[in-house]
């Protein structure tokens, strides 16, 4: 059966974009990245064959609302309970697994502290308790507000971007318009995004009560204290140290990836 996109329209008017591919419940609900969208994780979504899996498009990237009006952190949590809400109708089909990477990693942590009954197992991908400078943000919104947009194709927004994984993806996602290829996302919103998750969040990562598997690569980009420093303070933490990959690991180190992942929502 193909994989089925829907929308659902938040409070705020936000239109949150999911895809679902039908399986057995309990359904596992992945988070992208910042500038990415559920489209990286469907690779991860087949490796899962018969669990239902939904993959969310977070606001402000995908095929959700581009340029949506609230970027708090309480928005994007209130965003993925309503959808996890939608696929589990209700709650009646039980909580779901939440899985998320980067920006989403550190969405899915804000989920499961505030939405226990939603979250039956937790995984989160290079992810800590939030961390960042002004200067980190300055820059990003700078180097996202050079890209030559529109690219004239999908070889010229590589040649730009780079070969690797993760540029790869970002160029499979990008829109067509009428005068070319453009990103899913808008570069003031990603700035603005980032800086919410700047804020540490340790009071509600230390009262997460789901079982949660933290996975880090072996080139990700937190230190070992960093990390340290994480998982001591989480509840009931299994951690995964891949032997490769990048901060983009569930791209470029996928088989160590999906073992780690599959492994622990099988439980």
């Amino acid at each position: 059966m193909k994989p089925t996109v829907h929308e659902l329209t938040v409070t705020d008017g936000t239109v949150i974009s999911y895809t679902v591919f039908e399986g057995a419940d309990p359904a596992v609900v992945i988070l992208h990245g910042l500038m990415g969208s559920g489209r990286e994780f469907i690779p991860t979504a087949h490796a899962l064959e018969g669990r239902k899996v939904v993959l969310v498009d977070l606001r402000g990237h995908g095929r959700s609302t581009r340029i949506p009006s609230d970027l708090s952190r309480d928005a994007f949590v209130s965003d993925v309970a309503a959808v996890i809400d939608a696929v589990t109708e209700g709650g009646t089909t039980g909580p779901v697994d939440l899985v998320g990477q980067s920006m989403g990693g550190h969405t899915a942590m804000l989920v499961g502290a505030a939405h226990p009954e939603k979250v039956r197992r937790l995984v989160l991908l290079e992810v800590d308790e939030g961390n960042g400078s002004p200067e980190d943000h300055a820059d990003l919104g700078e180097w996202l507000r050079a890209w030559p947009v529109p690219f004239a194709n999908r070889e010229a927004a590589i040649a730009h971007l780079g070969d690797d994984p993760l540029s790869q993806a970002w160029a499979n996602d990008l829109e067509q318009r009428a005068d070319g290829l453009h990103p899913r996302f808008d570069a003031d919103v990603m700035v603005e995004t980032i800086r919410a998750v700047a804020v540490p969040r340790w009071e509600e990562w230390e009262s997460v009560s789901a079982p949660t598997l933290a996975v880090y690569a072996k080139g990700g980009m937190f230190t070992a204290e960093q990390k340290d420093r994480f998982i001591s303070r989480g509840a009931q933490v299994t951690r995964v140290d891949l032997a490769g990959g990048s901060h983009d690991a569930h791209l470029d180190a996928f088989d160590e990836w999906v073992a780690a992942l599959s492994g622990f929502v099988a439980a």
